[in-house]
């Protein structure tokens, strides 16, 4: 995404520009809350939605746009981002139309269960059993919500809000959830793994296709700049 929109944006704008987008989204996850900003040079040519929609590529779509305060950053000065992963537990698969987008698990999931065990995960936590490691990056991040529901067509959907996420961390808590919502592990286990600071190879890296970025959030206009610090320097524990 970020790609093809510098290359129709460099274009229409008459200069290079470079975007940068809320949060980096792994391999085959899809986005509808994603937020991106550029810097021109100079007053730019009128340039809008629908102009630079007719340019993209039938999967991408700009959904509005406007001239961001002093300050803003689409990454740096975001104060939350929430996600949401479908699984669809009938046993019959999922909808052929939600298919992209869905997970088919083929066995009964007890969400209330799931929800006793996400408790335990919530609050700032050092998060490295869920992440993908990264050379000199910190995964210490602050879990706001975890939590499972149905939806209108009976598909269960986590939703996930943190301040930030690191590599695979979404797609590992599905992992963890998901023996723990069929019986297979104790309520205990999310916790248990997140204590023990280790990656569990009992723990799946779930698919990519059913996660989807929902939203971003940000602190009030004159809060921006003093964000961006806060998240550019480097977290640890208890900070």
């Amino acid at each position: 995404m970020q790609g093809e929109l510098q290359r129709v944006l460099s274009h229409l704008f008459g200069q290079p520009v470079e975007v940068q987008c809320a949060g980096r989204t792994d391999a085959g996850v899809h986005a509808r809350g994603q937020v991106a900003h550029l810097d021109v040079t100079g007053p730019p040519d009128p340039v809008d939605a629908r102009r630079i929609n007719r340019a993209l590529p039938d999967d991408i779509r700009v959904t509005g746009m406007r001239t961001a305060p002093q300050g803003f950053d689409a990454r740096f000065s975001a104060i939350w981002r929430r996600y949401g992963y479908r699984v669809a537990d009938n046993g019959l698969g999922p909808d052929p139309l939600h298919r992209r987008h869905t997970l088919a698990w083929h066995r009964p999931l007890d969400l209330d269960t799931m929800n006793t065990a996400a408790r335990d995960l919530l609050g700032e936590h050092d998060f490295a059993p869920f992440c993908k490691h990264r050379e000199f990056a910190t995964t210490v991040r602050a879990l706001q919500r975890l939590e499972w529901a149905r939806d209108d067509d009976d598909v269960a959907v986590m939703t996930v809000q943190a301040d930030a996420f690191c590599h695979s961390m979404v797609r590992s808590l599905v992992g963890v959830m998901l023996p723990v919502g069929e019986g297979r592990r104790p309520v205990e286990w999310p916790a248990q793994v997140l204590r023990s600071g280790e990656k569990d190879s009992a723990v799946t890296t779930m698919p990519p296709h059913p996660l989807t970025l929902e939203a971003v959030g940000y602190p009030p206009d004159d809060q921006l700049l003093a964000r961006q610090r806060e998240t550019r320097s480097l977290r640890t524990l208890g900070a």
